[in-house]
C-alpha cells in the first residue's frame, strides 16, 4: 500500500464519502487511490473556488466532512475565499494539498510556496506530514478536528504519497469534544427567569436545527424572550411548524435598534453580532456595555441538548407571549404579476419552493424581502453566506444537492458573485445535480452603489459608475449555462418567472432562470 492508498482508506473508514477535486502533479498518487480504492466519490471543479464552496454546501447538510484534493499553494489560494466562508460557517471539511517532494523542496522550484502560512489562514487544524508512519494518524485526526465543526488541512509531500507503507490502517479518529457547561445553561434559566420578555436569545449554528428550535419555541412560550437568527446562518431549518425567527438586520443602525429593547442577550451556538464593516462615528458592536451577555457553552454536538435541557427547566411554558414562541403554519404569499422587481421575485419563490427544499441564498440586496415572504412557506433549509466571501452560491448549491440528493436545492443568485465562481454549473451538469438556480440580473454590483449611497454618493461619477456597472457589455446567462451544460430561460416578468419556475422544478437536473430586473 502506497501513503496515498493509506490516506484514502483511513478518510473513507472514517465516513469520508466524497471529494472535490482540482488535482495536479503532485496528488496523482490520491487520485491513482481513488481509482483502487472505489470508496471515495470524486467530483472534478475546474475552479478550486468550486470545490471548497461545494465542501462547505456539503458539509452543512451532511454533518459530516467532504474531502478537498487541491495543487500546491497556488491551487490553495484559489479556493481560499469559499474556505473562509466554511471557517465562518463552522462546516466540517478536510482539505488535502499536495506538496511538493520533499527532496525537491530545496532547489526552489517555481510553484514552491508557503502552504502551511496560507492554509494557517482559514484552518482550525493543519499539520504538514513529515512521518510516514504517522500518515494514517495525521489523516485521521484531520477528519476527527472537522468533525468538530472546523476546517482541517492536512498536507502531504509527493514522495510520501508514492512510498509504500507498512502501518495499519488507523481506524478511528482521536477524541471528538462532546463537551455541555451545565453552568451556562442554568445562568440561561436564571436570567429568563429574571428578565423573560426583556430577553433576546440569539441562534446559530446546531441551536438552529428543527430540535433546538423546537426547545426555543417552548422557552419562548414559557417566558416571553425573543428568538433571533444570526444575519447569516450557516444554516436554518425555517418554515411550517417552526418558530417565527427574528434576523438580526445587516446594517448597524437597524440592527442597535432592534437589539437596544433588551436588558440580557443569551447566545445559543452565535456569536456575538457585529458591524460586517466599521463606519465613522459608529460602534463596531451592536450591544451596549450595560446589556448582560450570557452565552450557553456547548460543543456543536451537544448544543441542541443544552436547549433541550433549557426547554425542560420551564416545563413547556404557558404564557404564550406574541413576543416569541409561535410556529409557523403554511401560508403562501399571493403570485405578483407584470414587471420583475426583487419583491417580486421573493415572493414567486416563496409561493412555489416545495416542502423540503434547500434555499441557498446569495442574492446579495436582490433577497431583502425573501426571508420575510418565506417564513410560512413549507419547511425548508435556508443556507447563507455565512463568511461575506461573494463567490459561494452556485458551488455551494452543487455540494448541498450532492449532500441530499433527495431534495430540490434552490439558488437565489446575484449576477455579479455568480461570475466568481459560474464553473459549479459545468459540475451541476455533470453530476446531474437537483439544483435551480435563479440569477437576480440587475447587471450591477448594487451592494457597492448602496454603499456609496449610505456614504453620501448619491450620483457617483464616471469612474465609480464603471467600477459597480456589470453592463456594456452585458452578461447572457442563458448563453452562459447552456455553454456549461445546464438548460436555462430568461424572464422579465413575474408571470414568466412563477411559469418557468414550476416547470424547473418539475423536472429533474440542474436548470437556470435569469431573472431580468
Amino acid at each position: 500500500m502506497t501513503g496515498a492508498e493509506l490516506i484514502v482508506n483511513t478518510a473513507a473508514g472514517l465516513q469520508v464519502d466524497i471529494c472535490f477535486a482540482n488535482p495536479g502533479t503532485t496528488e496523482m498518487p490520491i487520485v491513482e487511490a481513488f481509482d483502487k480504492s472505489k470508496r471515495i466519490r470524486s467530483v472534478l471543479g475546474l475552479f478550486e473556488g468550486v470545490c471548497t464552496g461545494a465542501a462547505d454546501g456539503y458539509g452543512r447538510m451532511a454533518d459530516k466532512p467532504a474531502m478537498v484534493l487541491l495543487h500546491l499553494g497556488p491551487g490553495l489560494a484559489n479556493g481560499l475565499a469559499n474556505l473562509h466562508n466554511a471557517k465562518r460557517a463552522n462546516t466540517p471539511l478536510v482539505n488535502i494539498i499536495g506538496q511538493h517532494a520533499s527532496w525537491h523542496l530545496p532547489a526552489d522550484p517555481l510553484l514552491a510556496m508557503d502552504i502551511e502560512a496560507l492554509a494557517a489562514t482559514v484552518s482550525a487544524w493543519q499539520r504538514t506530514n513529515r512521518d510516514l508512519d504517522r500518515l494514517s494518524r495525521d489523516t485521521a485526526d484531520a477528519v476527527s478536528a472537522a468533525l468538530q465543526g472546523k476546517v482541517a488541512t492536512l498536507i502531504v509531500p509527493h514522495d510520501h504519497q508514492l512510498a509504500p507503507v507498512q502501518v495499519p490502517v488507523v481506524g478511528k479518529s482521536s477524541h471528538e469534544d462532546d463537551h455541555l457547561d451545565q453552568g451556562s445553561v442554568e445562568s440561561a434559566v436564571r436570567m429568563l427567569h429574571k428578565s423573560g420578555p426583556r430577553t433576546a436569545v440569539i441562534l446559530g449554528g446546531r441551536a438552529a436545527r428543527r430540535r433546538g428550535l423546537t426547545a426555543m419555541a417552548k422557552v419562548s412560550a414559557a417566558t416571553g424572550c425573543s428568538l433571533f437568527i444570526e444575519t447569516f446562518p450557516a444554516r436554518v431549518e425555517r418554515g411550517a411548524g417552526l418558530p417565527l425567527l427574528e434576523r438580526i438586520p445587516y446594517f448597524p443602525d437597524q440592527a442597535v435598534s432592534a437589539l437596544s429593547q433588551y436588558e440580557c442577550v443569551i447566545f445559543a451556538g452565535a456569536r456575538e453580532p457585529v458591524a460586517f464593516f466599521g463606519y465613522p462615528g459608529q460602534s463596531s458592536y451592536f450591544l451596549s456595555e450595560q446589556q448582560v451577555r450570557v452565552h450557553i457553552k456547548a460543543s456543536p454536538r451537544n448544543m441542541e441538548n443544552a436547549l433541550q435541557g433549557l426547554a425542560d427547566s420551564f416545563n413547556g411554558g404557558s404564557k404564550n407571549s406574541a413576543a416569541g414562541g409561535q410556529c409557523a403554519s403554511v401560508q403562501r404569499p399571493q403570485l405578483p404579476r407584470g414587471g420583475l422587481t426583487p419583491l417580486k421575485v421573493a415572493a414567486v419563490l416563496a409561493a412555489l419552493q416545495p416542502e423540503g427544499a434547500i434555499i441557498v441564498e446569495e442574492a446579495i440586496t436582490s433577497a431583502g424581502d425573501y426571508f420575510q415572504l418565506s417564513k410560512t412557506a413549507p419547511a425548508h433549509t435556508y443556507l447563507a453566506l455565512t463568511g461575506g466571501a461573494i463567490g459561494q452560491g452556485i458551488p455551494c448549491a452543487l455540494g448541498a444537492s450532492l449532500a441530499c440528493p433527495d431534495r430540490p436545492v434552490i439558488n437565489l443568485q446575484a449576477d455579479g458573485s455568480a461570475m466568481y465562481t459560474l464553473q459549479a454549473l459545468w459540475s451541476q451538469a455533470r453530476q446531474g445535480a437537483n439544483v435551480k438556480t435563479l440569477i437576480c440580473c440587475n447587471r450591477s454590483y448594487a451592494i457597492l452603489r448602496l454603499e456609496l449611497a449610505r456614504a453620501g454618493k448619491q450620483f457617483p461619477g464616471e469612474h465609480a459608475e464603471s467600477l459597480t456597472n456589470l453592463s456594456n457589455p452585458a452578461l447572457d446567462w442563458v448563453e452562459l449555462s447552456r455553454g456549461f451544460g445546464v438548460p436555462a430561460a430568461r424572464v422579465d416578468t413575474a408571470e414568466e418567472l412563477a411559469r418557468e419556475l414550476a416547470r424547473a422544478l418539475a423536472a429533474p437536473g440542474p436548470y437556470l432562470i435569469e431573472m431580468l430586473l
